[in-house]
Formats: structure tokens, C-alpha cells, sequence
């Protein structure tokens, strides 16, 4: 009996300490190392296809690509911190730019003034969710696929499918599109208002007890509450909160295609959910860091880049976007069976 214990316990060592469950242990407890490391792979491979690939136009433009699809990710991260997941976030997005524009060209408004009730709506389509959510306890899933339907309705019903041109609206709506040089890239203020806002919420999430709390709840939603973490007042905060990020998005979007417009990033739910998912962020909750959340947004919109500059159909495209989400979804399942 004391041998079969005794190699059951030599057994067990020999595999905590087997090359692959340190691999294992390392990214549970850092989620942000397979992104980097994909990202990094996919600079090298499009190097070698594409030498245009890293020039300093090229990375300019990525990173321009990059901003709004990293800006609805960070709201799309806190909502998956929590277990839940949005998919209203481009009709939201949307609805938000197409109030601020039509406000500013047809209502005569200030851009300033159109923007703060573009915000305004912004928190509130969030806040709806998560009222729904919290209060009437509808899952995020059917929430925000029922919302999604609803936003983006009232989105084309107001503007009546109708694009509006930047010429036709306030400097300030259009300023996070202008950009400046440092060395020969050229950037945007919307990359510059991008990292604000990953290094303000980054710092909320790691930083402050509401940040703990936002864990806490996706962790397990019972356990926190038994320990007196306001669970519901916490999801609702981060559903109002990720509706004024979804409002900045708006703004950036204006800037980045020169035009508000209802049909603009028809893929942005996937893309933002995308971005999420690789960046390391559990879709199970409880497990995530933003910088994860940048990185995997940088792997899409590179992936993307990439393949468009090789010539590559935008069906394929999709398709190794697809294979990117499944990949990302089994390595989480991997790693969560990590063993103390």
C-alpha cells in the first residue's frame, strides 16, 4: 500500500513539475505571455511575406486600425471580467456616433454639446443592459443580442440610413482623426485617447477595491456576495461604464473614417469579443489583464493588415479570424485546468 502511495506522490511531482505544466502555470498566472507571443510571431511571418510589412507607414496605419476596435475591447473586457458578455457593442457604438453627428449638422448644436448627450446616451444604453442584467436577471447573452437589435434599429430609423461627411461637422468631433508625426510615424489623437483610457481602467481593474470586486463577481458571483461584495451594483457599474467607452469609440470613429455613417464596422461585436478572447481573458470570467486585451487587438487588426497587404480575399480573412477565436477559446479551457 505504502509503495502504490509512494509512486502515486513521485508520479504526481514528476508531472507538477513536467515542462508543459510549467508552461501551464506561467500563463494562468500571466495571460498577457501567449498574446505577446503570438503578436510576435505574426510580425516575423508577415515580415518574411510582406517586407512592407514593418515599415513606418504600415505601422502607422495599424495602429490606426487598431485604436477603435482596442477601445470597445476594454468595455468588452470588463463585461467578460464579470462572466457575461455584450454584443451591443457596435449598435451602441453606432447609435452614440450617428446622435452626436445628426445633432451637430441637423440640430445646429455645439460639437461640445453634442458630444456630452452622445456620452449621456452612451451611459444609458450601457446602464440598460446591466439593469436588465441585475434587476430583471436576464442572461448578458439574450440581453445584449435583444439590445443589439434595438440599438442598432433605433440607429437607422433616426439617421434614415443616411451617412453624414466630417466637412459637414464641428472640429471637435473630427479631432481624433487629425494626427502628428513623431520620427516618420504618424499618429492620431485617437491612439493618443486609446491609451488613456487602457491606463485608466488598467489601473482601476489592478489598483482599487471596485477593480477587485470586478474580479471577484466573475470569479464567483455567490462567493462574493457571501464576503459582501455588492454584486449587483458592481455589474451594473461596469455595463454603464462600458457604455461611455463604446461613446469614445464613437468619437474616435468619426475622426478615424471621416464620416458618420450606420453601416461603419459591421463586425465590431466580433472583433471586440476577438480581441478579448486572445488577449487572454477567461470567457468564463474572474481571469484577465487590459494589456491582454491591447495585445490581442493588435493581433486581429494585424492579422487583418497582414493578409490584406499579401492580397488575400476578405473571406479568408474572416475564416482565420474564426480559427484564431477557436484556438484562443481552447487554450483558456487548458489553462484554466491549471493544478496548484
Amino acid at each position: 500500500m505504502s509503495d502504490t502511495v509512494t509512486s502515486a506522490a513521485a508520479e504526481f511531482a514528476r508531472r507538477q513539475h513536467s515542462p508543459v505544466q510549467r508552461v501551464q502555470h506561467q500563463l494562468h498566472a500571466r495571460p498577457w505571455l501567449s498574446p505577446l507571443f503570438l503578436l510576435f510571431v505574426a510580425f516575423v511571418v508577415f515580415f518574411i511575406a510582406t517586407p512592407t510589412f514593418l515599415t513606418a507607414n504600415s505601422m502607422g496605419i495599424l495602429l490606426q486600425q487598431t485604436a477603435v476596435v482596442a477601445t470597445l475591447a476594454v468595455g468588452q473586457t470588463l463585461v467578460i471580467l464579470t462572466a457575461g458578455i455584450d454584443l451591443s457593442v457596435g449598435a451602441i457604438m453606432v447609435l452614440t456616433m450617428m446622435v452626436m453627428a445628426s445633432l451637430a449638422r441637423d440640430g445646429g448644436m455645439p460639437g461640445l454639446l453634442a458630444l456630452v448627450i452622445g456620452f449621456v446616451l452612451a451611459l444609458a444604453a450601457g446602464a440598460l443592459n446591466g439593469f436588465l442584467v441585475t434587476r430583471i436577471n436576464l442572461p448578458p447573452f439574450i440581453v445584449t443580442l435583444g439590445t443589439l437589435s434595438v440599438y442598432t434599429a433605433i440607429a437607422l430609423l433616426y439617421s434614415g440610413g443616411e451617412s453624414i461627411q466630417a466637412s459637414h461637422l464641428p472640429g471637435l468631433l473630427n479631432v481624433l482623426g487629425e494626427g502628428f508625426a513623431i520620427g516618420s510615424f504618424r499618429l492620431t489623437w485617437g491612439i493618443v485617447v486609446m491609451v488613456i483610457i487602457y491606463a485608466i481602467v488598467g489601473f482601476a481593474l489592478s489598483q482599487t477595491a471596485w477593480g477587485r470586486y470586478v474580479y471577484a463577481v466573475g470569479d464567483d458571483p455567490e462567493s462574493a456576495r457571501l464576503s459582501g461584495v455588492p454584486s449587483k451594483r458592481i455589474l451594473l457599474a461596469v455595463y454603464t461604464v462600458a457604455g461611455l467607452i463604446y461613446a469614445i469609440a464613437a468619437w474616435e470613429l468619426i475622426g478615424r473614417a471621416g464620416a458618420a455613417t450606420p453601416n461603419a464596422v459591421p463586425d465590431a461585436n466580433l472583433q471586440s469579443i476577438t480581441a478579448v478572447v486572445i488577449g487572454g481573458t477567461s470567457l468564463f470570467g474572474g481571469r484577465g489583464v487590459l494589456i491582454g486585451t491591447l495585445l490581442g487587438a493588435l493581433i486581429v487588426q494585424t492579422l487583418q493588415f497582414g493578409l490584406s497587404q499579401m492580397g488575400v480575399d476578405q473571406q479568408w480573412r474572416v475564416l482565420a479570424t474564426g480559427i484564431l477565436i477557436v484556438v484562443a477559446v481552447a487554450a483558456d479551457q487548458w489553462i484554466r485546468k491549471v493544478k496548484a
